[in-house]
């Protein structure tokens, strides 16, 4: 009989732990879903007002030097 108690407790907090997991995820996974929604926040540097998104900032191009062929 006591077995049959502590059986019921065991997948009464198994069923409760597998729901507040689901819950958990489905409520990240919304979260992080509406955070890839909004826009992109503009840079703050005053150095950056004019930048774009997206905008390469730098590049270095590399002369070929003859004696590494």
């Amino acid at each position: 009989m006591t077995n049959q108690i502590v059986v019921g407790i065991y997948l009464i907090c198994f069923v409760a732990l597998l729901g507040a997991t689901f819950a958990f995820m489905f409520r990240m996974m919304t979260s992080t879903l509406m955070e890839l929604d909004k826009k992109p926040r503009r840079p703050l540097h005053p150095e950056m007002r004019d930048v774009e998104n997206g905008e390469e900032l730098l590049v270095f191009k590399g002369l070929e030097d003859l004696d590494d062929k």
